[in-house]
Order: structure tokens, then C-alpha cells, then sequence
């Protein structure tokens, strides 16, 4: 595979790997050095994680921006300083029993929603252009920025069971919007209930249009790579599968591909539709356009895919 291949790669990241890892490796596999992972995922955590390769990189941010399904599980009992497994214990405070399923249930409806966030001190967020983490590592506490976050469904998918040492868990299945940090959650589902508490356990289910049973393993990856890469590449088109779409003739293909200002379409000239697709009669993505602010009735570019040189 040379670099002139592009597509997704729905690789199934394992736990133990860095997603800056997972990248690197996955790069050397498909003999490209052009790839990017569209959302970190920590090293305890496996899952989705949709790696853009070639010409895909370009929608890099918009595969970012995609909601995530994670399923976890919360272990209220103590809390860590990295709020997952691997951290060190801060506190430890064991609740007396078990909580009831409907204590739970009904804290887990007050995290639904709109709320703000906090970052935890050990993510890849930037203050001052400094990766938390690197704070933390340095023992440095800094304000961290304060983000908006929807929890679109957040249910309980186990009974609550208490184990020797007095801690309790259940597992739980998360739909949310970009940027939440399920780590953080399951402390906030621990505060809720009046005790420290952890994430010890967390799968990324599906990010965007991607699913589990759209990924690869790097053994596939092995397997593919180099004879039938279409086995383990998706095209860019799968990423926008449920975005609104326009196919144009030839007659507008030559100034779309220049990156041209062109007529917007009545179906697309709706406030709800942020941007849109263009494809070319043989159903591959050109660009993406979006309605023009300061001409009205027309379009502009909002991410040009491919240009006249790549026809």
C-alpha cells in the first residue's frame, strides 16, 4: 500500500496501546506515514478507534466531532488520582451496603442531559498550550477549562453487587456527544450517591458511523494489508453515510473541484443542515459545501476532498 491509498481504517484498539501508539502501528502495517486517529482513546480503554489514512486525513476533525457509545463499569468504593483502575488511590470510603437498583437508576437519569465537565488532570486537554497530564506528572495543579457535554442515555446494564472488600459496582452503557470524559462520569455517579469512586472498566462501543462490527484487529490488519487492503479500509464516503448529500453533473464538477461559489439548492438551504456532501456521478466524494453567510442563495466550500489535479 502506498500513500496514495486512502480510507478509514475501523481499527479495534486493545487495551494496553496509547491511541498515538495504535496510529504508528497501524501506519506501519499499511506503509504510510499519513495517518491520524480521530479521538483518543486511553491506554486502559479498548475499542473503535477510526483511523483516517492517505487523503482521509482531511475529515480527521469531523470523525472527532462524532458521538461516542462507551460501556463501562463504575466502582464506588475509592477514587484514583487518574479516575480509572491504574491510578493511585486518593481516598477510600466503602458504603455500608449495597445501594438498590432504583437509587442507581434514578441517579443515573439526573447525569442525563446537558451539563458542564471538568477534565480530569491526567487527559490530553492543553492549557497554555501544556498537556494536562504533563501538569499532573510535573505535580502542578493548573484551572482547567470548563466544557458543555451531553449525556444522551446513560443506563444501568447489570445489577448492583457489592464485593468482599465492601466496594460496589454495576456496568453501565453511555451515548454521548464529543469530548465527555466517561472517567470523570462514573466519579460524578460515585459523588451522586455519597462516595469516592472509579471507572474500572470502559469500552468504546461505536464513535460516529462506526461500530464493533465495523473494525479490524491488527491481526487482520496482518492478514490484509498488503494483497486485499479493501478488507480492512473503508471508503471515505462510509464517514458522511447520514449526512445530507448532493450528486452534481459535469457541468458544475469542473468549478467544484476549483473550490468554486455555486447556486445553493432548496433542500440544502435549511439552518439545521450545517454542511453537506458533494459527489461526482461516480458516487465519490468531492467536497464539502456548506450555505454561503454573506451571499445569499449560494454555497461555498466548507472541505475540499479532492481537487481538479486529483481527477
Amino acid at each position: 500500500m502506498t500513500n496514495s491509498k486512502a480510507g478509514i481504517l475501523p481499527l479495534w484498539k486493545p487495551r494496553g496501546m496509547t491511541s498515538f501508539q495504535a496510529v504508528r502501528k497501524a501506519g506501519g502495517i499499511l506503509k504510510t506515514k499519513k495517518a491520524g486517529h480521530t479521538g483518543t482513546l486511553d491506554p486502559d480503554v479498548d475499542g473503535v478507534l477510526p483511523i483516517c489514512v492517505g487523503r482521509a486525513t482531511k475529515i480527521v476533525e469531523y470523525l472527532t466531532a462524532a458521538e461516542k457509545v462507551y460501556s463501562g463499569e463504575v466502582t464506588i468504593g475509592w477514587s484514583t488520582e487518574t479516575e480509572d483502575a491504574s491510578g493511585e488511590t486518593v481516598e477510600t470510603r466503602m458504603p455500608e451496603e449495597a445501594f438498590t437498583e432504583q437509587e442507581v437508576d434514578d441517579m443515573l437519569v439526573q447525569l442525563t442531559g446537558e451539563q458542564k465537565q471538568i477534565p480530569p488532570m491526567y487527559s490530553a486537554v492543553k492549557v497554555n498550550g501544556k498537556r494536562l497530564y504533563e501538569y499532573a506528572r510535573e505535580g502542578v495543579s493548573v484551572t482547567r477549562p470548563v466544557r458543555t457535554i451531553t449525556v444522551h442515555s446513560l443506563e444501568r446494564t447489570s445489577p448492583v453487587y457489592q464485593h468482599d472488600n465492601g466496594s460496589v459496582s454495576f456496568t453501565f452503557t453511555c451515548h454521548c456527544s464529543k469530548g465527555t470524559y466517561i472517567r470523570t462520569l462514573a466519579v460524578t455517579m460515585g459523588e451522586k450517591l455519597g462516595y469516592p469512586a472509579h471507572m474500572s472498566r470502559l469500552t468504546r462501543d461505536a464513535s460516529g458511523s462506526f461500530s464493533k462490527e465495523d473494525c479490524v484487529t491488527f491481526e487482520d490488519m496482518e492478514k490484509y494489508a498488503d494483497e486485499q487492503p479493501e478488507h480492512i479500509l473503508l471508503p471515505i464516503e462510509h464517514a458522511f453515510e447520514h449526512v445530507p448529500s448532493l450528486t452534481v453533473e459535469d457541468d458544475d464538477l469542473t468549478r467544484i473541484l476549483q473550490g468554486g461559489i455555486l447556486p445553493l439548492p432548496k433542500q440544502m438551504d435549511d439552518p439545521d443542515i450545517p454542511f453537506f456532501v458533494i459527489f461526482d456521478p461516480d458516487g465519490r466524494l468531492i467536497a464539502l459545501y456548506k450555505k454561503d453567510p454573506k451571499r445569499h442563495g449560494m454555497m461555498r466550500p466548507e472541505k475540499m476532498i479532492l481537487t481538479a489535479n486529483d481527477r
